[in-house]
């Protein structure tokens, strides 16, 4: 099963995956996301964002979002990530 935890940090937020989740595909969404090809996130959101860093291993993945963003728009986001979806 996979999940994903939203945690509210001082200067972004932390999303930590657990479960089926490879550290690649994890990756992979970020390259999207900073390219502009991903659709999880709104725009409005898109602006805030400052920097995402990736750390862990597979199972294990925790995701780092800095920017002026709250864990609501970031759950929001992951809810609709096929990475938690399929």
């Amino acid at each position: 099963m996979k999940k994903a935890t939203v945690q509210q940090q001082f200067n972004g937020v932390k999303v930590t995956f657990s479960g089926e989740v490879a550290k690649q595909n994890v990756v992979s969404m970020v390259e999207r996301c900073q390219t502009g090809k991903c659709d999880c996130m709104s725009d409005e959101s898109k602006k805030k964002l400052e920097g995402l860093e990736v750390n862990g291993t597979d199972g294990n993945v925790e995701l780092t979002i800095k920017g002026d963003l709250t864990a609501e728009e970031i759950e929001a986001a992951v809810s609709k990530s096929p990475l938690i979806n399929n």
